[in-house]
């Protein structure tokens, strides 16, 4: 083709290079372009349009050069104008995929999170960002900044904590303490600088400057003094010193920590030094430890509530065991400084005894009489009289003072006690007392002012005429029963009368037995009282002593027949019984059968506290063969029995073994009217038509 022929095949004048068309192209590509026109999107169609296109777009991008985290971000930022959270979240995660150690990333993923204020989303992500990288300071300067500023100061705090335990830079450290200061806590801003002592310590320690380290830990000790002292530091100090073998200092340091740290604030120190002495330690070591510990536990509870006197109980005898008597006084003290603040005894009841232990430990342990006779004294000068007392105080004061052979201070502070708030038990105490020196006198003087403030306890008018049997004063003895028993009101009239009638037994003065017992039949007729009656008689040798018994039998029926207790009269029916079955003839045993009531059963109509029916209720009732002839009516009602029975037994055999329905009608019909029949029985006539 001519077209194509090239005719002039000399060199151009001026000549291009490659160079000169890139840079050429690379100017063009500088130059400024129109912006692209605005686009107004008018309906939800055009507007899902657009979303697909640019998603595409950046899609294309990603899918070209994935490690481009900028594309991811911009991808993310556009989502996030929409308003699109999810979609960006997923796209952070899917660029997290890809490069989990880009910083930029995970600062912008959070302060998305942070602007659509989804607080729980980003703090799961700055949790994960300082676990991936705990190194980049500005994740957890931005994570501790967001945690105060949402006012989450105890989240603050263990963000912090984590951080430190990576020894971050000095700055980190500042940051920490400011932030504590900012909130007033200056207790613990200390633990912040104790941890760079520690630090210290354990740098000099490394790197086989001991006496450096050593002396770090001193001046550690020093530098926080007792005000700010930590568990912790004299822990670090302790094995330090454990591991140069110096055990002694070791101890030294244990003891003093526990000394002066409080007790709910040294539980790693109690747990380090028990290993320590397990480890090193010998048997006395060992419970020196556990005694410690224990003390301390018994001192958090008194302190937590000082009223607790079982805890009080149990850290005296905890420190009786293990200490001298100068630290058991100081606890006796503290404890009985306790008042309860309510003047009842029931809330007296455990705190007295406080005292009973104390100068029980004053007499037996540290053998010091004076101090405890001054213990009682106080006791006894502290506990309200007019309101209450107690009894064993006084008795345990007078023991304690016979003890130490002060005979007269003992009845001293028995006559005061009496003299204050007479009680029972201090006038029985005072009696055994008495008793137990042979003062019968003055055991006879106690029992009449005993009887003049409690004439009806029939204990003590037994116990007064047992004395005088004792010793012989037989007379003064009945005398003595004479006035128990005339008097008006008795708590147990039953046990002085038995008292009295066993003393005049042992007396063998039967007829003064028999007229007791009439007596007392006078004034009650209980059927025990003539048991008790006819078998005296019986148990007296004599050739007329079984028609006494059986006469006193017929006497107690007699009285009885009106008693309203049957039960009691057939008690004493079997009680005669029993006795003729073995001493009696074949007549007098038959008398007796013939005395014994027919037991019945019976229905009673029950009413309800309301009046209204409650139903029927049976029961068991005696009919006497007196009372049976006194009522014809009983008589001609067990013949209607018969009558109905007859008249089942009749019908039974004259209807057809097919007709079993009648039969039932007939028989439930006939014991329906032998139940009415038996109900009948509680009224005094019977009609029949």
């Amino acid at each position: 083709n001519a077209a194509s022929i090239v005719k002039n095949k000399a060199p151009a004048e001026v000549q291009i290079t490659a160079e000169q068309l890139l840079r050429e192209a690379k100017e063009r590509e500088l130059e400024l372009l129109p912006p692209p026109p605005k686009q107004k999107i008018t309906d939800e169609e055009e507007l899902n349009d657009y979303k697909l296109k640019k998603r595409k777009g950046f899609e294309d991008n990603i899918r070209k050069n994935r490690t481009v985290i900028s594309n991811w971000i911009k991808y993310a930022q556009w989502e996030e104008s929409l308003k699109e959270i999810q979609r960006a979240r997923s796209i952070y995660e899917r660029a997290l995929d890809v490069d989990h150690r880009n910083i930029t990333l995970w600062l912008k993923y959070a302060e998305m999170e942070m602007k659509s204020r989804q607080v729980n989303h980003a703090r799961n992500i700055w949790d994960r960002a300082i676990t991936i990288l705990p190194r980049v300071n500005q994740f957890w300067y931005k994570y501790t900044y967001m945690e105060e500023m949402l006012g989450n100061v105890a989240g603050c705090r263990q963000a912090f904590e984590r951080w430190m335990e990576w020894e971050p830079e000095e700055q980190a450290w500042h940051s920490y303490i400011n932030f504590e200061l900012r909130y007033k806590e200056v207790d613990k801003a200390p633990f912040v600088f104790l941890k760079n002592w520690i630090k210290y310590a354990r740098f000099e320690e490394k790197h086989g400057y001991i006496a450096h380290s050593r002396k770090v830990y001193e001046r550690s000790v020093e530098f926080f003094g007792e005000e700010h002292v930590d568990e912790n530091l004299f822990v670090a100090f302790a094995r330090f010193e454990e591991t140069q073998k110096e055990f002694e200092r070791v101890r030294v340091i244990y003891k003093y920590a526990l000394d002066r740290i409080p007790k709910h604030q040294a539980q790693e120190l109690f747990k380090n030094y028990t290993m320590f002495e397990k480890k090193f330690g010998d048997r006395r070591g060992i419970e020196d430890v556990i005694v410690s510990k224990r003390r301390f536990q018994y001192e958090e509870e008194v302190k937590a509530n000082p009223h607790n006197y079982d805890a009080w109980f149990d850290y005296l005898r905890l420190v009786e065991s293990d200490a001298d008597p100068d630290t058991v006084r100081e606890v006796y003290e503290r404890a009985i400084a306790n008042v309860p603040p309510i003047q009842e005894k029931r809330h007296w009841r455990r705190y007295i005894y406080l005292w009973i232990n104390y100068a029980l430990y004053e007499e037996l342990e540290v053998k010091d009489p004076e101090r405890t006779r001054q213990v009682y004294q106080a006791c006894l000068d502290l506990t309200p009289h007019k309101k209450f007392t107690f009894a064993k105080i006084w008795l345990l004061y007078a023991q304690f003072e016979i003890r130490q052979k002060n005979l007269q201070g003992a009845r001293k502070v028995m006559g005061t006690a009496i003299g204050k708030c007479p009680k029972n038990k201090l006038l029985k105490g005072y009696i055994e007392l008495e008793l137990q020196l042979r003062e019968f006198d003055r055991c006879r003087k106690l029992y009449e002012k005993y009887l003049e403030f409690s004439p009806e306890n029939c204990t003590t008018w037994i116990k007064f005429a047992e004395l005088e049997t004792i010793l012989g004063d037989v007379e003064r003895a009945r005398a003595i029963f004479e006035l128990a028993i005339g008097q008006p009101r008795l708590d147990m009239p039953e046990v002085l009368w038995k008292s009295y009638i066993d003393f005049e037994i042992e007396q063998e003065e039967f007829g003064n037995t028999r007229n007791l017992y009439k007596r007392l039949l006078q004034r009650t007729q209980h059927v025990k009282v003539w048991i008790s009656y006819a078998k005296f008689e019986l148990s007296i040798d004599g050739p007329d002593r079984l028609q006494k018994c059986r006469q006193i039998y017929e006497e107690a029926n007699k009285s009885m027949r009106n008693c309203e207790e049957k039960e009691e009269r057939l008690m004493l029916l079997e009680s005669w019984r029993d006795f003729e079955k073995e001493f009696g003839s074949d007549s007098t045993r038959e008398r007796v059968r013939k005395l014994l009531p027919e037991k019945v059963k019976k229905r009673r109509k029950l009413t309800a506290e309301d009046g209204s029916d409650a139903g029927w209720e049976e029961y068991y009732d005696y009919i006497f063969p007196e009372d049976a002839a006194n009522q014809p009516n009983l008589k001609l009602l067990a013949m209607a029995k018969m009558w109905k029975r007859q008249q089942m037994t009749d019908e039974s055999e004259n209807l057809p073994e097919k007709d079993t329905t009648a039969e039932e009608t007939s028989l439930d019909s006939s014991f329906r009217d032998m139940r009415e029949l038996d109900s009948l029985s509680d009224f005094s006539t019977v009609c029949l038509f």
